[in-house]
C-alpha cells in the first residue's frame, strides 16, 4: 500500500481527464507549450548548447525524435537535448514559491512519448496539466525555506516527478504504476546551488527531465519501486531533503485549485527573479522617456535573496553572467529601450561604455522591505531631479500574465531564424487549437529546423 499522499497524487494524474481540467487551464497548458517552443528555438544561440547537443547524439544512435529547432535524435536524446534548449538562454517559466522552472522537465518527455506513440493533441494537453500540477503540489508540500536552507535546487529534485507523471499519462499508467513511476523519479531527484553561477544549474533541468521519462518508462516494464516515496520516514523526499515538509499541502482541493496557475512565464531573457527589477526599468524608461545620457545613477534596491543571487555580478565576465547581472540589464534596458538576446550576444554585453555604466552607475542595494521579485528603482539625474518607480507584479507572473499574443510574438521573434515561414504561422495555430491536433507528430514536424535557413544563418 502507498501512504495517502503519494496513492491520491498518483490517482489524480493517471485518472485525470479532458474535462476534469477547466477551460482556464487548458489554456495555460497551450501557453506553457508555445513559450516553450520559443524558448527552446531561442535556446540553440546558447554558448554550451552544443556540448549538450554532442551528449544527446551520444546517448543512443537512433532518430525517433525531434529536436525542437533541430533535427532528430534517440528518445533520450531529444528529451535532454529539448530540455537543455528550453532553458539554456534563461527565459523558462518558473514557479516561483519553489524556484523551479517546471516546463523544461514536463514537457521535453511528453513531446518524445506523444510523437514517437502518434499521440493526439488532447492526450498531449491532459498529460501536461498531469505533469504541471504534479510538479508544483510536490513542490509545494517542501516547506521551501527548509528545502533551500540545505541547498537543494528544485527543479533537478521535483521535475522528474512532473516528467514521470506527463509520460506516465501518455503510457496509459494506472495509479499504482504511477506511483512506482513516482518511486524511481524520487531515486533520481538530485541537484544543489552549489552549482549556482555555472550552466550546470541549467543541466538540472534536462538531467530531471531525462530522469522522469526513465522513470516512466522503466515503471512501465513493471520494475519494483516504493510507493511511498514522498512520505517514507527512511529517506523519504520530505524527510531526506526538509524538515519532514507540509504533505497535506500536496492534496488539499487537488483538482479544484490548480497550483500550476502559480507559475509564471517571462517576456525577456535574464533571471527570473529579476523580472520585477526589468519590468520596473521598462516602466521608468518608457514612462518618462529617459535616456541614458540624463542619468547620473541608478539604484535598485530588490529582496535579499535577489540581491545575493543577481548583485553580484557589477563587472560581469560573459553572456551567463551577463543574463544573471542587475547591473548589466539595468545598463542595456536604459541604453537600448529592449532586452532580448541580441542585448545579451558579445558585441553589446562587452561595449565598453555598458560595462562601465553598470559597473560605476548602477547601484544594487538589499531591502528588508522587498520580498520575492518586487523591487524599486530611483534614477537620480544629471540636473539633481529624481525618478522612481516600483513593482510588486513582474510582467508574466500570475498577477500580471502574458496574454497569447505576446507569447506569439516571442515565439515568431525566435522561429524565424530556425522554421519554414510557413511552419511558423501553422504551429500557433496548431498549439491555439490543441484539442483538435490528430497526431502529435505534425507538430513536431512544423518545429524541426529548417536546414537550408540555419546553414545561412550559421554562415
Amino acid at each position: 500500500m502507498t501512504d495517502a499522499t503519494t496513492e491520491t497524487l498518483a490517482r489524480f494524474a493517471a485518472e485525470l481527464k479532458y474535462n476534469d481540467i477547466p477551460e482556464r487551464v487548458r489554456e495555460l497548458c497551450k501557453n506553457f507549450l508555445l513559450d516553450t517552443l520559443a524558448c527552446a528555438l531561442a535556446g540553440h544561440r546558447g554558448d554550451e548548447t552544443q556540448q549538450v547537443a554532442a551528449l544527446a547524439s551520444g546517448l543512443a544512435q537512433s532518430k525517433e525524435s525531434t529536436v525542437i529547432g533541430g533535427d532528430r535524435l534517440s528518445l533520450a536524446g531529444s528529451t535532454l537535448l529539448n530540455g537543455y534548449l528550453v532553458t539554456a538562454v534563461t527565459m523558462c517559466d518558473i514557479h516561483r514559491s519553489t524556484l523551479t522552472h517546471v516546463t523544461p522537465e514536463v514537457i521535453p518527455p511528453a513531446l518524445a512519448i506523444a510523437e514517437r506513440d502518434a499521440l493526439s493533441g488532447r492526450d498531449l494537453l491532459i498529460a501536461l496539466a498531469a505533469g504541471c500540477e504534479a510538479t508544483t503540489r510536490i513542490g509545494i508540500g517542501l516547506d521551501y525555506p527548509a528545502f533551500r536552507a540545505r541547498g537543494w535546487h528544485g527543479p533537478g529534485v521535483i521535475g522528474p516527478f512532473g516528467a514521470a507523471a506527463a509520460a506516465g499519462r501518455l503510457l496509459g499508467f494506472d495509479a499504482e504504476t504511477m506511483a512506482r513511476a513516482f518511486g524511481l523519479a524520487g531515486s533520481q531527484a538530485a541537484g544543489t546551488f552549489a552549482a549556482w553561477g555555472t550552466p550546470t544549474v541549467k543541466f538540472h533541468q534536462c538531467r530531471g527531465a531525462l530522469s522522469g521519462l526513465m522513470a516512466a518508462l522503466l515503471a512501465q516494464q513493471k520494475f519494483v519501486a516504493t510507493r511511498d516515496f514522498l512520505t517514507a520516514s527512511d529517506g523519504g523526499l520530505y524527510h531526506a531533503y526538509t524538515n519532514g515538509g507540509r504533505p497535506d499541502a500536496v492534496t488539499a482541493g487537488l483538482g479544484e485549485r490548480w497550483e500550476m496557475e502559480q507559475i509564471a512565464l517571462r517576456l525577456w531573457p535574464s533571471a527570473s527573479t529579476i523580472q520585477g527589477f526589468i519590468t520596473g526599468m521598462f516602466d521608468l524608461v518608457d514612462r518618462h522617456q529617459l535616456a541614458a545620457g540624463q542619468v547620473k545613477k541608478l539604484r535598485v534596491s530588490m529582496s535579499k535573496t535577489a540581491v545575493d543571487l543577481h548583485g553580484i555580478f557589477p563587472r560581469y565576465k560573459a553572456k551567463f553572467e551577463a543574463l544573471l547581472s542587475t547591473h548589466y540589464c539595468a545598463a542595456v534596458v536604459l541604453h537600448d529601450r529592449k532586452l532580448t538576446l541580441a542585448q545579451f550576444e558579445p558585441a553589446r554585453y562587452d561595449d565598453p561604455k555598458l560595462r562601465r555604466f553598470a559597473a560605476e552607475q548602477v547601484e544594487v542595494v538589499a531591502d528588508p522591505g522587498l520580498a520575492g521579485v518586487q523591487a524599486e528603482i530611483v534614477a537620480e539625474k544629471a540636473d539633481g531631479s529624481t525618478l522612481s518607480v516600483r513593482c510588486d507584479h513582474p510582467k508574466g507572473s500570475p498577477e500580471n500574465p502574458l496574454s497569447r499574443a505576446e507569447i506569439e510574438d516571442k515565439f515568431r521573434t525566435y522561429a524565424k531564424a530556425r522554421l519554414p515561414a510557413a511552419s511558423v504561422d501553422e504551429a500557433i495555430r496548431a498549439v491555439s487549437r490543441l484539442e483538435e491536433l490528430r497526431s502529435v507528430r505534425r507538430l513536431m514536424e512544423l518545429v524541426r529546423a529548417d536546414k537550408q535557413r540555419v546553414l545561412s544563418d550559421a554562415a
